[in-house]
């Protein structure tokens, strides 16, 4: 009988700006297998995508932009300071997200992957995904680079990426979920990427990093 190695579970958390997406890109370079939450909802979500039927019976054809697609502006302004809202947004896309993110698992766990890193922006918030995670690692920075890396990326005022974090578990919530933390403030993406080498090892991963000579290859 052929056991399969039940590759490590990592859970990738951190606010919005945090660097959490540039950290999983690093983390996939070192080898592992990265299962986006995130880009599955926007494959559900996308046009013709298993979602959409839902979310037209659910809350209309105006939910749905002109290539087909859910209109995520207007479905986040639907669903702001709206709790019933939120909770049939979330009853129609988590399962969708559950099954193509099992699905994924399922091939990573066969082609022999040593770990699986999950991004999920909303880690802390869900309550539930902590059961089924080895480790929990945070992205960590200040409210306030945050906030500038928002507007510069997004071209997004002030208010509008206050009220998105003010949705998001607060920073103090996420640091007290982390079992390894990275402080990501101030730091360019090579110093940002040594870092995240160093930790690979933790996952099961290679870093690239040769102890003798204290350098990445």
């Amino acid at each position: 009988m052929i056991h399969q190695q039940v590759p490590q579970q990592i859970g990738l958390t951190g606010g919005i700006g945090s660097g959490k997406s540039t950290v999983a890109r690093i983390l996939q370079a070192c080898g592992a297998t990265l299962v986006d939450a995130d880009a599955i909802a926007r494959q559900v979500t996308a046009p013709g995508g298993s979602a959409i039927e839902q979310l037209v019976s659910q809350f209309g054809s105006q939910v749905i932009a002109a290539d087909g697609a859910m209109d995520r502006n207007y479905m986040r302004q639907l669903a702001f300071n709206n709790l019933a809202t939120k909770q049939v947004l979330e009853a129609i896309i988590h399962p969708l997200i559950n099954q193509e993110s099992k699905r994924q698992i399922d091939l990573a766990v066969q082609a022999g992957s040593k770990c699986i890193v999950f991004d999920i922006p909303l880690l802390v918030e869900s309550g539930r995904w902590r059961r089924q995670l080895d480790q929990v690692l945070v992205v960590d920075c200040r409210e306030s680079s945050q906030i500038n890396r928002v507007m510069r990326r997004n071209s997004w005022t002030e208010e509008v990426v206050k009220s998105i974090m003010a949705q998001q578990a607060s920073r103090l919530k996420r640091l007290e979920a982390a079992d390894i933390c990275i402080y990501n403030d101030e730091l360019s993406v090579d110093t940002l990427s040594l870092l995240v080498q160093r930790l690979a090892p933790r996952f099961g991963l290679s870093s690239g990093y040769d102890a003798q000579t204290k350098h990445f290859q």
